[in-house]
C-alpha cells in the first residue's frame, strides 16, 4: 500500500511522527496537517529550548529540529510507505529571533520529487504568523525506493514496535 494509492490514509504517518519516532516524541513535536506534499508540524515551547537567556530567544537547533522532520514528512507524504527518506542537506536562514513562550510551527512544501531525491521549501513561524517566519530553509532528502513493494514494509515494522511497546508498558 502506498500513500499515492490511498491519499486519505494519513493517520499512519501521523502516528509514526507523533508517537513512534523517539526524537519527535522527546521534543513533543506533533503533526498539525499532513497533505499531499505539504506538512505542518508544531513544537510546543519548553524553557529548555531557549538558547539566549537574556533575550529569551530559542536556540537555532530547536528550530532546525522541527524543520528537518517537517521536510522529511512532506516527502514521505508523496511516496510509498515501504520507501525510506533520509536527510541529505538542510539549509536554514534565521530571519529574526524566535522569542520563547509560544509554540513554533513549521511548514514543509515539496518543490520537486524525483525517483531518488526530494526538495522541500521550509518555514518556521508562530501559529497564525506564517507570513512572518522566524526562519526559512530548503531541505534535500534522499528517497530509497523499496526494491519489492510487496515485501513487509514500514507499516508492519511499526505495528510490531507498537505491540512490543504496549507489552512492555503493561
Amino acid at each position: 500500500m502506498t500513500l499515492t494509492e490511498h491519499r486519505d490514509d494519513r493517520e499512519f504517518l501521523r502516528l509514526l511522527f507523533d508517537s513512534i519516532i523517539p526524537f519527535n516524541r522527546f521534543l513533543g513535536i506533533r503533526s498539525v496537517e499532513i497533505g499531499d506534499g505539504v506538512v505542518v508540524l508544531e513544537l510546543p515551547f519548553r524553557p529548555e529550548f531557549i538558547g539566549n537567556p537574556v533575550t529569551q530567544a530559542l536556540h537555532g537547533g530547536a528550530i532546525s529540529s522541527i524543520l528537518d522532520p517537517c521536510g522529511g514528512l512532506a516527502v514521505w507524504s508523496q511516496i510509498g510507505l515501504e520507501d525510506l527518506v533520509s536527510t541529505v542537506d538542510l539549509r536554514i536562514d534565521y530571519l529574526r529571533p524566535a522569542v520563547g513562550g509560544t509554540d513554533l510551527q513549521a511548514r514543509g512544501s515539496v518543490i520537486r520529487l524525483g525517483n531518488r531525491v526530494g526538495v522541500v521549501e521550509l518555514r518556521a513561524y508562530y501559529r497564525g504568523e506564517e507570513d512572518h517566519p522566524v526562519a526559512v530553509g530548503t531541505g534535500v532528502y534522499n528517497v530509497k525506493r523499496a526494491e519489492n513493494p510487496d515485501s513487509p514494509g514500514l507499516r508492519e515494522m511499526i505495528e510490531k514496535l507498537q505491540k512490543a511497546s504496549e507489552a512492555g508498558a503493561g
